[in-house]
């Protein structure tokens, strides 16, 4: 084995089009970065395209393997804008009819929450604090979500009279079962990062001061692997919500197959063979 030191790894910012969003690729990750600290990253009128931007450029972007979503300071997200529900509503908003709010919600939900499920790459979402109401759907609408031990998730519905968006009723009734996800939207109560991961709404609970690192080194392990696998695993997995078992395993089978044929899977043999990491290049 070479003791050659390895390589610094370089980052490119990308630009959003506001300081409300950072976004950075490194190593073939996509960092994501909800910037409003002072508000625990609440989403806004600036914050909300930029973030449904973002998750557009970065599922296509061929140079990025993997979107890992974050908060900047210690939050994730609060979820929307209370104080723009009360005295300080927008004013074009008040204007629309009713099947126009319809319509504009929902466009926005499939361009967020469902533009980010839909995403054919592992997503990761870095919790170093509180993910509610909408923030706690985004969390949920990605693959995997690490949490900071003083991290806690909460619908937070209830606490404004709502009944939920972005699909979250959905999300998390898949993540921890109807009952649980039923006392979770009923009650708003605060899920502490220990009992999230116990009821499957976290896969990790790390520390404070080692999430950011943790959560880095998961997606850029996950960047290194073979992405038409990962792919095509994804498919399985969202398959598996909707079809019938017999039909799960044929499409399954089929995949299978398409990769056997594959560039990658080749490399992968080999370098299991040769007892070495195998260098993946997505063919």
């Amino acid at each position: 084995m070479s003791d050659a030191p390895m390589a610094a790894s370089t980052e490119t910012k990308i630009d959003t089009g506001t300081d409300e969003l950072l976004c950075a690729i490194r190593d073939r990750v996509a960092i994501i970065t909800l910037n409003r600290p002072e508000v625990r990253n609440a989403l806004s009128d600036t914050l909300s395209p930029a973030l449904r931007s973002m998750i557009k450029t970065c599922g296509e972007n061929a140079n990025v393997n993997v979107l890992l979503i974050t908060g900047a300071g210690n939050a994730f997200c609060a979820g929307g804008n209370v104080k723009g529900m009360g005295a300080h509503r927008d004013e074009k908003k008040l204007a629309m009819s009713f099947d126009d709010k319809v319509a504009d919600l929902q466009e926005r939900q499939r361009l967020l929450t469902g533009a980010l499920a839909s995403v054919r790459k592992p997503t990761i979402a870095a919790l170093p604090g509180p993910a509610v109401g909408a923030g706690l759907a985004i969390a949920m609408a990605c693959d995997i979500r690490i949490a900071a031990q003083s991290a806690f998730v909460s619908t937070g519905y209830l606490r404004v009279a709502l009944s939920g968006d972005y699909g979250i009723a959905w999300l998390l009734t898949r993540l921890v079962g109807t009952a649980r996800a039923r006392e979770l939207m009923f009650t708003a109560e605060k899920v502490d990062a220990k009992r999230a991961e116990a009821i499957g709404l976290v896969n990790r609970v790390v520390a404070d001061d080692a999430l950011q690192d943790e959560a880095f080194a998961l997606a850029r392990s996950l960047a290194e692997g073979p992405t038409l696998a990962l792919r095509y695993m994804t498919d399985n997995l969202d398959e598996a919500l909707s079809f019938d078992f017999a039909t799960a395993r044929d499409q399954e089978a089929e995949r299978l197959v398409r990769l056997s044929a594959t560039a990658d899977h080749r490399e992968a043999v080999q370098a299991f063979i040769d007892k070495r990491k195998p260098m993946f290049r997505g063919k």
